[in-house]
């Protein structure tokens, strides 16, 4: 592998912090891979399905073929004279692996988005591209898989158009299609650039073929009117019949492209040369550092502060990712967004309020690493030695304190029972289960308190599956593991309110908590919140903050299945104290009963995930996938022809879905594939809540 030199301090506006984003199996980390071999960071090329990939490092990765942990990588490209260093993140396409990409787009300036050229916008596509608008990420095309059959470049983008956004244009045309592609046209430079082989390491400029002329003239057209719209003195220009220089053409449509009002489509075969336009796109359209917006986060005293991208600013950097590595330790990722940092100092974690040192900074390739001194202000690096910062939290320095915007990360939705096989595995399993927590914001451990078990929760049947794989073979947990379960909630649906009186008399001081809670629905996805109405010390104060623990600690268990609740609305409104006998403790055991018997009055539900479910199937299976849907409490939302299959869109309770992706292979013989992510809590039919009860008794 060629060493990574850094020794050249790059100018900010020559670097690009970039993703590879896409639906699962569209050619992200083949595309990572051959970016790599073409900037000399890699002397041979790593194929996905030979399990070789530079960026796929994990076993159960080389295994299966897909992307699970975002990896990153550093690579350096030349372009017009001018050396840029390239920080590549090659992101899961699997949904399962969501947290990968959302911490990921969270730290990233700009973003490839990679399609599969014979399915165009796939379901996963969707859900990245929301990530992405979600964080304000700039971003370009790249349809991929041309080369195959049914490989189609006009259904593709006009797949971009109807489901992403209106704004894409084509800014290449493919030579050839299918198994003849061999090249393409670049609509702004208006020569086609072709190759004989996979293995050609240059493309041969030439002029565009006869029988495409007029369409590319077309496609020009059109490309030149979106960007003459981004720059009012080329609009004036193009209006008075001048035509764009090619420098004038690539300025609108870089303006076009960090302003999220053009979105540049390329296409062909990633595995070829076409791989350089890559990242010649990329150094064209996507941001620098200094692009991106100064950052904004929360001072010490409250007041909003913004951090410009500047190596002369106070340093400030967010965690968004830790790796347990068994040779050096924890390594936590971390993008610096202004300052620098010098290994072997200190910083400061504002969320945590506590002071870190800084052992050693590596700047990562894959799983390779190069020690560096220093890193600085639009830097992707990690850091070795950090004890208790996570993930999502902000590094600053000292005397500038600073917390910036955290990543928010859904809610797990499965969940599995796993117990250790042996004496030895038990006192293994908690360690493993720690580290692997503090690695994934998503995966949850916890110990039920009525079986006895470790419950592990999840985004999905794979994530956990691969959790108890890399306990086995990274930790040497053995364990057993019970089925998957599906992570119920429970709710209010009324007000309902309660009185407890928890006193208690043993000889010497006595126990005395007296409160009256008040329950009500909060809005969806707002959680829960508390409220103090007492009026003229019925209850001190200071036992207000144990009232509100006892509440907490109630809402862990729901009075209907024993279900964590969610988006709950509790007040204490009156109560009494006794001078001697009251506690803390006292009020939050009241205040534990009297939450209960005020949820009890309160219409309480049992909520279930209902996942949004698409189902590509062939035409002929149509009819077969739409009744599996109905049958499993489906309701479906429509279908869509895309190319040659249809595309079904469906509500499905997750309940119902485990093994599902094996029953459509089943029904289409093997042609069709589900795509599952969550989507909502819904409330449970009340037919169906009697069994989930006597499951859990």
């Amino acid at each position: 592998m060629a060493k990574i030199s850094y020794d050249v301090k790059f100018d900010l506006k020559n670097i690009r912090n970039i993703g590879i984003i896409a639906h699962i199996d569209a050619g992200k980390t083949t595309t990572t891979e051959r970016l790599l071999y073409f900037t000399g960071q890699v002397h041979k090329i790593g194929e996905v399905h030979d399990g070789e990939a530079v960026t796929d490092f994990m076993d159960q990765e080389r295994e299966r073929g897909i992307t699970i942990m975002s990896a990153a990588v550093t690579a350096f490209w030349d372009y017009n004279g001018e050396k840029y260093r390239i920080n590549i993140i090659d992101t899961p396409g699997h949904v399962d692996f969501t947290a990968e990409v959302e911490r990921s787009l969270r730290v990233l300036d700009g973003a490839v988005v990679i399609l599969d050229g014979k399915m165009g916008v796939e379901p996963q596509s969707e859900t990245v591209w929301r990530q992405a608008d979600k964080y304000e990420v700039p971003r370009v095309f790249f349809v991929n898989k041309l080369n195959l059959l049914g490989g189609d470049f006009e259904m593709s983008l006009q797949s971009i158009k109807d489901r992403l956004t209106p704004n894409a244009v084509a800014i290449t045309l493919p030579i050839g299609r299918e198994s003849e592609l061999r090249g393409l046209v670049d609509l702004l430079k208006m020569k086609a650039y072709t190759y004989d082989s996979i293995e050609a390491t240059e493309a041969k400029e030439e002029e565009i073929p006869e029988d495409m002329k007029e369409m590319a003239e077309q496609y020009r057209h059109q490309l030149i009117e979106k960007l003459v719209e981004q720059d009012d003195a080329l609009m004036e220009k193009y209006l008075s019949g001048e035509e764009p220089t090619y420098d004038e053409l690539i300025s609108a449509m870089r303006k076009g492209t960090l302003a999220r009002k053009l979105f540049p489509v390329m296409g062909g075969d990633s595995r070829t040369v076409i791989s350089k336009k890559i990242l010649d796109l990329v150094v064209q359209a996507l941001p620098s550092p200094v692009d991106i917006k100064a950052m904004v986060g929360v001072g010490p005293d409250g007041t909003e502060e913004e951090r410009k991208p500047s190596e002369d600013e106070p340093f400030a950097a967010l965690v968004f990712k830790i790796v347990n590595d068994p040779h050096i330790g924890t390594l936590s990722y971390f993008r610096i967004y202004s300052g620098k940092i010098n290994a072997g100092s200190y910083v400061y974690n504002s969320t945590k309020g506590i002071k870190e040192r800084v052992s050693r900074l590596v700047l990562m390739h894959a799983d390779d690493r190069e020690e560096v001194q220093s890193l600085r202000a639009g830097d992707i690096g990690a850091i070795v030695g950090l004890k208790d910062t996570v993930t999502g939290e902000t590094l600053c320095d000292i005397n500038h304190k600073i917390i910036l915007e955290q990543i928010e990360f859904a809610e797990p939705v499965v969940r599995q029972a796993i117990e250790p096989k042996t004496k030895s595995d038990e006192e293994k399993l908690s360690i493993a289960l720690g580290k692997l927590m503090k690695e994934d914001p998503i995966f949850k451990a916890e110990s039920d308190n009525e079986t006895g078990q470790t419950i592990i929760s999840g985004m999905g049947e794979l994530h956990l599956e691969i959790m108890v794989d890399r306990l086995r073979r990274e930790y040497g947990v053995d364990v057993i593991v019970g089925k998957p379960q599906v992570a119920y909630r429970e709710t209010v649906k009324a007000t309902g309110q309660a009185e407890n009186k928890y006193i208690k008399q043993s000889g010497g001081r006595g126990q005395y908590g007296h409160c009256w809670i008040r329950v009500e629905p909060n809005e969806t996805g707002k959680g829960f919140e508390f409220i103090n109405e007492i009026k003229g010390g019925a209850i001190p104060r200071e036992y207000i903050p144990a009232i509100e623990k006892g509440v907490k600690e109630a809402m862990q268990s729901g009075v209907i299945a024993g279900y964590p609740m969610v988006d709950i609305k509790a007040a204490v409104y009156d109560g009494s104290y006794h001078e001697v006998d009251s506690s803390e403790a006292a009020f939050k055991m009241s205040a534990i009963f009297a939450f209960k018997d005020a949820v009890k009055q309160a219409n309480p539900i049992l909520l279930e995930p209902i996942m949004k479910v698409e189902v590509t199937t062939p035409t002929e299976y149509l009819g077969d996938i739409t009744a599996s849907l109905s049958s499993k409490r489906g309701e479906i939302q429509g279908t869509e022809t895309q190319g040659s299959v249809q595309i079904v869109t469906a509500f499905v309770p997750l309940a119902a879905l485990f093994g599902y992706t094996t029953e459509v292979r089943s029904i289409t013989s093997g042609r069709g594939a589900p795509s599952v992510e969550f989507s909502h809590y819904a409330e449970v039919p009340k037919g169906i809540v009697a069994e989930i009860v006597s499951e859990r008794s």
